[in-house]
């Protein structure tokens, strides 16, 4: 008869809980080997003969258990399938509490799961979703919360870092080797994939108190110079997170390390956070804007989760999107109250709007989803997850009010203090603190996938609303869920120039609204702010008057609208032509998001929908868009010119070189990036230096091909060296191009990290798709092994092939993933191909309408 654990959904059973755990590892960096020893304290809610843990890739030699006053000593099996040490006793162990002791080995491994090499010299952990398994045998289920005291041994030469305080440093010879023995101080209560260690080559600047709470941030010795950024961000967020949740931070001290090889962006082990390295580091004198904000970002979310996550605890991977969604939409708020001048809000709206896109396939899920093992709790990392989560929770705020949304975190934070809760128990606390129908509305909008559509239409001061479930497939459309949404919408209106709000709960499928006030309104936006997650249709009226009063929309407000009207065009609700209309009506727009929004959309229209003959007169329409934007803040940045005209100037650049491909733009990138790179800093305005790296990659020889290799190998600000990685990847000539295909399957140095990354930029090159494609299919498996310890690039190298743009290649792709399944990525595959087959069907139904607008003039 089959065992309980040969089954890959088998779940610990919740009689058997940790109470704490003690354990003791030696980590030879060297021979890329570690042993243990592990006490692992438990209570036992009835007598057993037979208890199961999680191991993996684990040996186990001996193991024994403590209890009743006797020992005894276990037969150990390892089950693969659920990744679990069944552990078997002669007598059945009684209830009440034991103490069970193990000793164990493993390996160091290459990918960036378990304990893995991180860079030279270096190793660290990476355990969320389920790979402490892979270290330490242990209860690896984020329901099993227990205090841990680790005791570390290591090289004498390597810095060693945990969770806990060290509270003991030994140096000593152990068979000969020169070692250092850390004890750290025992941890608050954690689940087992919030432990981390970090063991190698780093160093970092003096500590900072933060209310008695020391803050270091580490990297290798070379990038010490570059920590100061995300260290001060540290210092800056932490008091504000303890004043926002109530409750002072509770990990002790605060490591940030940046790491040469991580899978994800950050993690947030309790006490000691992880980072890629370009998510942390940086120079202030040299980073973009949009750099100094993704790192800010980066840091808040992930303290924020030192409450959201760490302190208070998802029971089971169902809940994983709690946590994310909470700490996405918490590192935007804190980011912006402290400094309110980056607008960032704008681009969580940009991370809104992804999420919105993928929320609108057939293939996507609720944001909570059932969540059976470990696999599919990995899946779950995705846009639904933090984005569209983040998105309804700053909705949910929206409706209750800041003050009554955070005493409802409070009192959640206080009833559920170092224990595990599940998203009921954050809505009740919600509703209690608010005596609003919290429940009602939040699992409307967390249980179903999707989102609503909400169709407007105006007959003097009456407003019609009607809601049905956005789909971008023109095939879809008009198919409904079995329920509707509660759609709290704002509505802003503008009349004779003063402007009001009017707010609504559309909770059936249709509504009349009648607007306060008297006379004919000027214009009226449907979702004020860009806060609702759904999409709004006008009727051609209403749409025409914000076509006029642009200038009377919030920036966010004009990016929504832009938004709307694409998703629109792909749902076959709208024509191409009457988008391009409205793209030529934003001529004199100055703000630059909003200009973001209109270069994102004319490059999708420029690499998917525009034929050869037509692309001159695109990028005539583009130069009448922006050279004059262009003209007007000039390449040189003056002397304290504010950040608004320094991203002004980079979107157009971006628009006019790499989206209109002018040869004026692309002569300038050229000259000034050589400039750049013989040590004139001015040349080139921090912002503008990835779009020139780009540019010139583009049109470059085999000269600067090679040149842009050097400047790879040799460069230590991660941000550059992934851009100069990157550019080998988008060079047009033939032989160029195949240089760049050669440089990730032929054995060239990409770190395993930036393997999906390069791989979506070859397919999204027109020269190097082809050809890449062609060997891709042939070197499938080669590929997919590399990134096999690292399940979420396997999954990015599956989106990359969204870039795909014509039938052919659709069909093949279709075929192609049939015929070699990939398990860990089913939910990739069909989203990818799924959103390429209905961009295919958007090429074929609108090029010729494309180049018959172009032909007109763009008009």
């Amino acid at each position: 008869m089959a065992h309980p654990t040969d089954d890959r959904n088998f779940r610990l059973p919740t009689t058997v809980r940790p109470t704490a755990y003690e354990a003791s590892l030696a980590v030879d960096l060297d021979g890329r080997r570690f042993t243990g020893r592990i006490r692992i304290g438990l209570a036992l809610a009835a007598p057993t003969s037979e208890l199961v843990l999680h191991a993996a890739a684990l040996e186990i030699p001996s193991a024994a258990v403590t209890a009743g006053g006797g020992r005894r000593e276990a037969a150990v099996r390892l089950a693969t399938a659920s990744e679990t040490a069944v552990l078997s006793f002669d007598a059945p162990v009684p209830a009440g509490p034991a103490v069970l002791e193990l000793e164990f080995a493993g390996a160091i491994v290459n990918g960036l799961r378990g304990l893995y090499l991180a860079g030279p010299g270096l190793a660290a952990t990476q355990f969320e979703a389920a790979d402490a398994r892979r270290v330490f045998p242990c209860l690896d289920e984020p329901g099993f919360k227990a205090p841990w005291r680790l005791t570390v041994e290591a090289p004498r030469d390597a810095v060693v870092l945990s969770n806990g305080r060290p509270e003991q440093v030994e140096e000593l010879e152990v068979e000969r080797r020169a070692v250092r023995r850390v004890r750290f101080a025992e941890t608050p209560p954690l689940p087992t994939y919030l432990v981390a260690l970090v063991v190698g080559r780093l160093e970092a600047l003096p500590e900072v108190s933060v209310r008695g709470i020391p803050v270091r941030t580490w990297a290798s010795p070379e990038k010490l110079g570059l920590t100061g950024f995300g260290q001060d961000v540290a210092v800056e967020v932490l008091p504000r997170l303890e004043d926002y949740f109530g409750v002072p931070y509770a990990f002790g001290k605060l490591d940030q390390a940046g790491l040469p090889e991580f899978e994800a962006g950050a993690m947030e082990n309790a006490g000691l956070v992880t980072y890629r390295e370009v998510a942390l580091l940086l120079d202030p004198a040299t980073a973009s804007l949009a750099q100094k904000k993704r790192v800010a970002e980066v840091v808040t979310h992930e303290l924020a989760h030192q409450w959201f996550g760490n302190w208070v605890t998802m029971t089971w991977w169902d809940d994983l999107w709690l946590n994310e969604a909470f700490a996405t939409w918490m590192a935007f708020k804190i980011v912006d109250a402290w400094n309110p001048g980056w607008r960032v809000w704008l681009e969580f709206d940009q991370g809104k709007a992804a999420a919105m896109h993928l929320d609108a396939l057939r293939s996507t899920h609720p944001i909570r989803a059932d969540v059976n093992n470990v696999a599919e709790a990995g899946e779950a990392f995705d846009l639904i997850t933090y984005e569209k989560g983040g998105a309804v929770l700053r909705m949910i705020e929206g409706y209750l009010g800041e003050e009554r949304f955070r005493d409802g975190i409070r009192l959640y934070m206080r009833r559920h203090a170092r224990a595990n809760a599940v998203a009921d128990d954050l809505w009740g606390a919600l509703a209690e603190a608010s005596r609003e129908p919290v429940v009602e509305l939040a699992n409307a909008w967390i249980r179903q996938p999707g989102f609503p559509l909400v169709t407007v239409s105006r007959a003097g001061r009456t407003l019609r609303l009607e809601q049905q479930r956005f789909w971008s497939d023109p095939a879809r459309a008009g198919e409904e869920p079995a329920a509707g949404w509660p759609v709290p919408l704002v509505l802003r209106v503008g009349q004779g120039g003063k402007v009001t709000e009017q707010r609504v709960l559309l909770r059936g499928r249709t509504a009349e609204v009648t607007l306060a006030g008297e006379g004919e309104p000027d214009w009226l936006c449907a979702n004020a702010g860009a806060t609702g997650f759904f999409r709004v249709k006008y009727d051609a009226a209403c749409l025409a008057a914000l076509g006029r009063n642009l200038a009377a929309l919030a920036p966010a407000e004009r990016i929504q609208l832009l938004s709307d009207e694409w998703a629109l065009v792909r749902s076959g609700a709208r024509e191409i032509g009457a988008f391009l209309d409205l793209c030529a009506g934003f001529a004199g727009e100055e703000d630059h998001a909003v200009l973001d929004e209109l270069v994102a959309r004319l490059a999708t229209v420029e690499h998917r929908l525009v034929a050869d003959a037509d692309r001159p007169a695109l990028r005539g329409f583009v130069a009448r868009l922006f050279a004059p934007q262009l003209a007007a803040t000039g390449w040189d940045a003056a002397h304290g010119e504010p950040d608004t005209v320094r991203l002004r100037r980079a979107a157009a650049v971006r628009a006019l070189g790499l989206v209109g491909r002018a040869p004026g733009p692309a002569q300038e990138a050229r000259a000034r990036l050589d400039r750049w790179l013989a040590g004139d800093r001015a040349a080139v305005e921090p912002n503008l230096h990835d779009a020139l790296v780009a540019m010139v990659a583009r049109d470059g020889d085999a000269a600067r091909f090679e040149a842009f290799q050097k400047l790879f190998r040799k460069e230590a600000d991660p941000a550059f060296r992934r851009r100069y990685l990157l550019a080998q990847a988008a060079f047009e000539d033939p032989v160029l191009a195949a240089r760049g295909i050669e440089v990730l399957l032929g054995g060239e140095d990409v770190p395993l990290q930036d393997v999906a990354s390069y791989s979506a930029a070859l397919l999204a090159n027109r020269t190097a798709r082809g050809p890449y494609w062609a060997r891709l299919r042939g070197e499938w498996g080669a590929l997919l092994a590399r990134v096999h310890g690292a399940p979420m690039l396997l999954r990015r190298v599956v989106e990359g092939l969204g870039a795909l743009v014509e039938r052919r290649e659709l069909e093949e792709a279709e075929a192609f993933l049939a015929a070699n399944p990939v398990e860990e990525a089913r939910q990739a595959i069909a989203q990818t191909l799924e959103r390429l087959r209905q961009d295919v069907e958007l090429r074929e139904r609108t090029t010729a309408q494309v180049g018959a607008w172009l032909a007109r003039g763009g008009r």
